[in-house]
């Protein structure tokens, strides 16, 4: 429909407004309701909440090397300058938004030759009264402004109001992400110091145990087969601490590419000195806390509140916009008449809406329907996620300390039995075969029991990013539909 000119009169315009506005009846915008999942009350797992302990104590926090390499992941990883950039992306599109609202103010200048046939004009023309040529030169400011009586601008104005709010917390979630991966990686560094230093303690015991047999052996009171089984032994171990040196690599090229730091930067901020490893408590929290701390489930509410004024704006769709435009300008045929009484302009207000569009209003709003129902769905599933997440990980912290006790308790068993055999041994009450299934079998629990103690570390630092890593003030709020 043509915009509706002064010009046509108040007839025009009374004729034309009910056709406009009988488009304001049709395809109304549906009713979709976005209820707050229910939660449950408790964790199956949970710990005793009078334990006390905080959310950022499960991370390495005193580790030198973890300060280090944080701190540089958080200045200079790729991952979060990506992040950022899409903030600053979100920010631009409410800047565009927000700038559709105001006047569109605009100005040109123009210089146009005509030629005619002045044959045309029948006899004026002939009698050369009508010219054959003509230039004209013209400047024009023009305006337009749509005052979004019916708020379509403004709907979409807080869908990208809500997508900052979408990419803030994305970002979050990369930047949580990093720090996991980096405290991870330190915690797997520590667990491999821990493992290496069970391993030469095993390689100090076989070689002790085989200067034993050579004693016996030299006196003719033992075989030399006994020496050789024991520097296999020890040799043995040597193999598996040679092993390790190929995980310290994986890792250090691991921190590379989540600090942005040079291997040799790295591998500075890990020799740093560090005290034993702890298990620190896990820290009591209510399922209802997710909605606030986890990143992805405040995208989720997020993407959601855009997804509805999506579907807003195109519910206002059905309705007529209203423009209000003006020209003024200059118009001359002549250089030297230009500021002379050349003045010209037009006003125009004008209204249009859709009358005969064979649905291409409808397919638009049930098209932001369904994206509204699938981000609502997004959002339950980010929820759910987050839920099965936290439980998971408080499962896993309290096997993974069972682990840990247990595999201390062999270690110290299978350790003190070594010991008593060999003991026996030097008495001659125990055979050398004796002394040596007790070295062999515990030789490895101190290094399995390193590992259940890294286990244990790193299922708290899996809780600390299932629980949203940091707690926040308030949850983002989700209207209930």
């Amino acid at each position: 429909m043509r915009p509706v000119s002064p010009k046509l009169g108040p007839i025009a315009s009374a004729a034309l407004l009910p056709l406009v506005l009988a488009a304001c009846v049709m395809q109304p915008a549906p009713e979709i309701a976005t209820p707050i999942p229910a939660l449950p009350e408790n964790y199956f797992f949970l710990p005793d909440p009078a334990s006390g302990s905080s959310l950022a104590a499960l991370l390495p926090q005193d580790d030198p090397a973890y300060r280090a390499l944080s701190g540089a992941a958080l200045a200079n990883a790729p991952s979060l300058a990506e992040a950022a950039a899409r903030i600053e992306a979100a920010r631009a599109g409410v800047r565009r938004a927000g700038a559709e609202r105001m006047p569109n103010i605009a100005a040109g200048s123009e210089i146009t030759r005509n030629r005619i046939n002045p044959a045309q004009f029948g006899q004026a023309g002939q009698q050369g009264f009508i010219p054959r040529e003509q230039t004209s030169y013209g400047a024009n400011i023009a305006a337009s402004w749509d005052p979004d009586i019916f708020g379509q601008l403004k709907a979409q104005e807080r869908a990208a109001i809500a997508r900052i709010d979408a990419a803030s917390a994305q970002a979050q979630g990369v930047r949580l992400a990093l720090l996991a991966e980096i405290a991870a990686s330190v915690t797997d560094w520590r667990v491999l110091d821990a493992r290496t230093a069970a391993i030469q303690a095993d390689i100090t015991a076989a070689q002790q145990l085989a200067g034993l047999a050579k004693v016996r052996e030299d006196a003719g009171i033992a075989p030399g087969f006994d020496r050789v089984r024991a520097e296999a032994t020890a040799s043995s171990s040597q193999v598996r601490l040679a092993a390790l040196e190929s995980e310290r690599a994986r890792l250090t090229g691991r921190l590379v590419t989540l600090t942005g730091q040079d291997g040799a930067a790295v591998r500075t901020a890990l020799a740093a000195p560090v005290s034993s490893l702890a298990l620190p408590e896990a820290p009591a929290a209510l399922p209802s806390d997710l909605l606030a701390n986890r990143p992805d489930v405040a995208a989720a509410a997020a993407n959601l509140a855009a997804s509805d004024a999506d579907l807003a704006a195109a519910a206002r769709a059905r309705f007529p916009r209203i423009t209000l435009s003006g020209v003024i300008g200059l118009l001359a045929f002549d250089p030297e008449d230009f500021f002379n009484d050349s003045i010209v302009g037009t006003l125009t207000a004008g209204i249009a809406g859709p009358l005969l569009d064979f649905g291409r209003v409808g397919a638009g709003i049930d098209a932001a329907a369904a994206d509204k129902r699938a981000a609502f769905a997004a959002y339950r599933g980010a929820v759910f996620q987050a839920l099965g997440d936290a439980e998971a990980a408080y499962g896993i912290v309290a096997a993974a300390d069972t682990e840990s006790r247990l595999a201390v308790n062999e270690s110290d068993q299978l350790t003190r039995a070594a010991s008593l055999a060999e003991t026996r041994y030097r008495a001659g009450l125990a055979s050398f075969l004796e002394v040596l299934e007790a070295r062999r079998a515990a030789d490895a629990s101190g290094e399995r029991s390193a590992a259940a103690m890294g286990r244990a570390l790193r299922a708290r630092i899996l809780l600390w990013q299932a629980l949203g890593g940091e707690v926040r003030a308030s949850a983002t709020p989700l209207d209930q539909g």
